[in-house]
């Protein structure tokens, strides 16, 4: 036994391992992405990938779970959209090895698009959810996870969020591994699925579920615990604030804590309720916690009062702390917090994203802004880096929806508004995920758009994983490397320009060529993220030639872009001398330089 400090997904990842996982597969996206690198890095012969979408990946474990191999697939909550086709279907078919689709959800949100909440994602799909509330239990909670799935024979959801991913904790690990002998792929009917076959699985999955609520309620991580008329149910890492907002307040009640809220512990919580005068729910996102014990009070005819986010005793948006659980546990519990040190701490200050210094999208959304200097244009946007070029002064992003639906939101305005030059921004990983399908739609449709793939090889904004185009795998063996030129020309896409986005001249005159041509129009503006290729470069003013127009700054909102005395001046901790800014300067006051 060893005492390691770790990273929430490095529990989870180690916590798996140690469970006998054999195949990994997922996409990057924050905050999950550390659970597949923290396995690759201790793998001990086991297969990973990072999968082309996550659809892809959750496809890859059902095949290998076929055989009786425990995999694990990993995501964050948007991605379980991408994946929810085939996973509703394997709910009814099922799985024969132990199959754990860890799904992290993102309260506030912090770096998504939406604030979904895969526990309720589990009651739509019929499919057990384990929600751990701490890094420790994380690490033990992941094997139970693959044991429950194998008992019943089904998928299950594990949904950590972003604070428990990312928290450390002292945990005891182990070099136990659990031995796992897959019995292979047997033929079998069942794994075909038909009408006939899902509508006797559908019977089957509700006869089911409640003898999994049932074990649930004696689980090992669903506990009650306290005395009292009033009681505080929570799930998660919100349970985790409880724990810490009683020992400030110095309170106590009755705590209900739910780590399995889908098929929910029926008779741990009556056991809970009875005696009860009163109910506080604190849980993040969904009020599911909260409309399960209303609907448990109903059906057994309880006279209590259920608190929580239905009743606005508890925020409806955005995550949770401990600062904000001991304002709602002092209101419940008729504990002053004026007293309590919490009320007294200041606000944070508020730091907006900004695209890293030297970032070659900045240089593109630039090239092509001045390309289209007063002509009527729309500017669609995806998701990845690049989504902050919607910030002034580029103001480049006009739409961003989902991964890859910039190419078909482009599609659509331009059929509406014919007169407008339609430009679709796309990342290279997010071109390979989902954008090459909305390219076959508007080559299909013969509709005129211009595309731009902003290539800086790699997938930044999720830490730097490697894609298809990119030619290493997550194992860090050699892969093809898929040319996106190529494919772009294969399904049709005539014209296709390549063109370094920090030669400002050349990029400009790559995009007016693009809006003037018909059709569907492709540049690539290729230059690596400023992250996979250190530079040694650095811009320096001359400070006798600047006349303080500000010219610089206004236009590009470079963070290494400062003023000194009314004149712009260079960061250069920042600074990686793109030479964007040289560009741009009426008096040629900014020079390339190297740093000292």
């Amino acid at each position: 036994m060893a005492q390691s400090l770790l990273m929430g997904n490095q529990a989870i990842a180690l916590g798996a391992l140690r469970a006998g996982v054999g195949l990994c597969s997922g996409y990057p996206g924050t905050p999950s992405t550390e659970v597949l690198e923290t396995i690759s890095k201790n793998r001990r012969g086991i297969y990973v990938e990072w999968s082309v979408n996550e659809k892809a990946a959750l496809e890859v474990a059902a095949g290998a779970a076929y055989t009786g191999t425990r995999t694990l697939v990993t995501m964050k909550q948007v991605g379980l959209n991408v994946a929810s086709d085939p996973l509703m279907s394997l709910g009814y078919i099922g799985v024969k090895g132990g199959m754990v689709v860890l799904v992290a959800d993102d309260p506030g949100p912090i770096s998504s698009q939406t604030e979904q909440d895969t526990r309720t994602f589990a009651r739509y799909a019929k499919i057990p959810c384990f929600d751990p509330s701490s890094p420790e239990e994380a690490y033990e909670m992941i094997g139970d996870a693959f044991d429950y799935s194998e008992k019943y024979a089904t998928p299950v959801l594990f949904r950590p969020t972003t604070r428990l991913c990312h928290a450390c904790a002292s945990i005891d690990t182990d070099d136990f591994v659990k031995q796992i002998s897959p019995e292979g792929f047997k033929k079998d009917p069942k794994w075909v699925i038909f009408p006939r076959l899902s509508y006797a699985a559908h019977l089957n999955i509700e006869k089911r579920n409640p003898q999994i609520g049932e074990d649930f309620s004696t689980y090992r991580f669903n506990t009650r615990t306290g005395a009292g008329k009033k009681g505080v149910a929570a799930g998660g890492v919100s349970h985790a604030y409880v724990k810490e907002a009683l020992k400030i307040l110095g309170g106590d009640c009755r705590l209900l804590k739910v780590g399995t809220p889908f098929p929910f512990p029926e008779t741990l919580a009556y056991e809970f309720l009875d005696g009860l005068e009163e109910v506080l729910v604190i849980e993040e996102l969904d009020p599911v916690i909260e409309r399960e014990l209303v609907y448990l009070c109903g059906k057994k005819g309880i006279r209590l009062t259920v608190k929580g986010k239905l009743t606005g005793h508890v925020q409806a948006a955005g995550e949770n702390t401990v600062e904000s659980v001991v304002r709602q546990l002092s209101e419940f519990l008729n504990i002053p917090y004026e007293k309590t040190a919490a009320a007294s701490l200041p606000q944070l200050p508020v730091r907006p994203p900004v695209l890293c210094a030297g970032c070659p999208h900045r240089a593109s959304f630039y090239a092509v802004k001045q390309a289209m200097k007063g002509k009527k244009a729309l500017f669609s946007g995806d998701i990845g880096c690049y989504t902050l070029g919607n910030a002034q002064p580029l103001d480049m992003v006009d739409t961003c929806l989902c991964m890859g639906a910039g190419i078909t939101l482009a599609q659509g305005i331009r059929r509406a508004e014919p007169d407008t030059a339609c430009f679709a921004f796309v990342g290279d990983s997010t071109f390979f995920a989902s954008g090459i399908t909305g390219i076959v739609n508007a080559v299909y449709n013969n509709t005129d758009m211009i595309l731009v793939v902003l290539d800086n090889s790699t997938t930044a904004m999720t830490g730097h994983q490697p894609h298809p185009g990119t030619g290493r795998t997550l194992m860090g063996d050699a892969a093809g490397k898929l040319s996106i030129p190529d494919i772009l020309k294969a399904i049709g896409v005539k014209n296709v320009q390549i063109a370094d986005p920090l030669d400002l001249t050349a990029a400009i005159a790559a995009a007016k060529k693009a809006a003037d041509d018909g059709g569907v129009q492709a540049i690539i503006y290729k230059s690596p993220c400023i992250y996979v290729t250190e530079s040694e470069k650095t811009a320096d003013v001359e400070p006798d030639q600047c006349i303080g127009c500000q010219r610089c700054i206004q236009e590009l909102g470079c963070p290494a872009l400062v003023t000194e005395g009314g004149k712009a001046a260079i960061d250069k901790s920042l600074c990686t001398g793109c030479l964007i800014c040289a560009h741009i300067c009426p008096t040629g006051a900014i020079k390339g330089g190297r740093r000292s």
